[in-house]
């Protein structure tokens, strides 16, 4: 196909619906090592940085996963998703291309960065651009469930707080948990839907090695632990206690439950949606989080 490519077009390749996966981690992590390390709020610039280049190396990863599903037969025309590629609007190298050089600027950002905050940045830069090269191995064989929890979680959240204090604090592990569950069940969602055309790909995610029954009641435990992780967290004063103001967003983890509820082993079209829905209950639920950092901190 033929068609003259839009700025429009170009922002859609990146899935920027997919965004709050990584934003919100990054924004929870700056802010909340200004609310644990007052002595910080000075370096909140750098944070910013963090945050800007945890959503480039997000951009890339999912230009270059696109690319690679297409190219192994998992991405058709007709299949609901991202239609950057099964549309026939781009071709294969264009996609690649556009991936990585939104890897390079990520890689270029990394570096500038270095001199202000020392060479331990780099580590976390090694993991990100694995991830971002080598996530469509591991999701084939069950396990980019696994890589997302460590790349959109404890990752971005220790490499944001490294930024700002100049060392790597363990406390913003557990300050991880309560978004990365969402972050990784809107990954499950999709596989979920996709079970059995990943299985026609001959790839197997993790939810297809639970099956629909037991990917349910991952979908559900994982809703569960993200709010109990809140309530822990604030226990273990890691978080302030007015991030309960997340639990406002539980009608929308409910609605998205029942969503996951009515998938059928013949029919999964109830869930075709699904991965969005419940990436906009982690924008809810950032939303929310970073509302209550900033009241603890005022």
């Amino acid at each position: 196909m033929t068609t003259e490519l839009t700025m429009k077009n170009w922002v859609e390749a990146v899935r920027p619906w997919t965004y709050p996966v990584s934003i919100s981690p990054a924004m929870v992590a700056l802010l909340d090592t200004v609310w644990i390390h007052p002595e910080s709020a000075s370096r909140w610039w750098l944070g910013a940085v963090a945050v800007l280049g945890a959503l480039i190396f997000h951009s890339s990863g999912n230009l270059i996963s696109d690319y690679h599903d297409y190219r192994s037969g998992i991405d058709k025309p007709g299949d609901p998703g991202s239609t950057s590629l099964t549309s026939g609007l781009f071709q294969p190298k264009q996609i690649l291309l556009f991936g990585f050089a939104f890897l390079i600027v990520g890689i270029v950002a990394g570096l500038a960065l270095l001199p202000y905050t020392g060479f331990g940045l780099f580590w976390t830069g090694i993991i990100g651009v694995a991830a971002c090269l080598f996530y469509y191995l591991l999701k084939v064989r069950a396990l980019g469930d696994l890589l997302i929890f460590i790349i959109f979680g404890p990752s971005i959240t220790m490499g944001v707080s490294f930024v700002m204090l100049g060392y790597y604090d363990w406390t913003f592990f557990g300050v991880a948990l309560p978004e990365v569950f969402i972050t990784v069940n809107v990954l499950h969602a999709n596989n979920t839907r996709d079970i059995q055309r990943d299985k026609a790909a001959g790839s197997t995610s993790f939810a297809g090695l639970l099956g629909l029954r037991m990917s349910i009641i991952y979908y559900y435990l994982l809703t569960i632990l993200t709010y109990s992780a809140v309530a822990v967290m604030i226990l273990l004063h890691i978080l302030p206690v007015w991030t309960l103001l997340t639990w406002l967003t539980i009608p929308i983890a409910v609605r998205n439950c029942k969503t996951m509820l009515k998938v059928g082993t013949t029919d999964v079209s109830t869930v075709n949606t699904l991965d969005q829905g419940t990436a906009q209950l982690q924008l809810a639920f950032g939303l929310s989080m970073m509302a209550g950092l900033i009241i603890a901190i005022i």
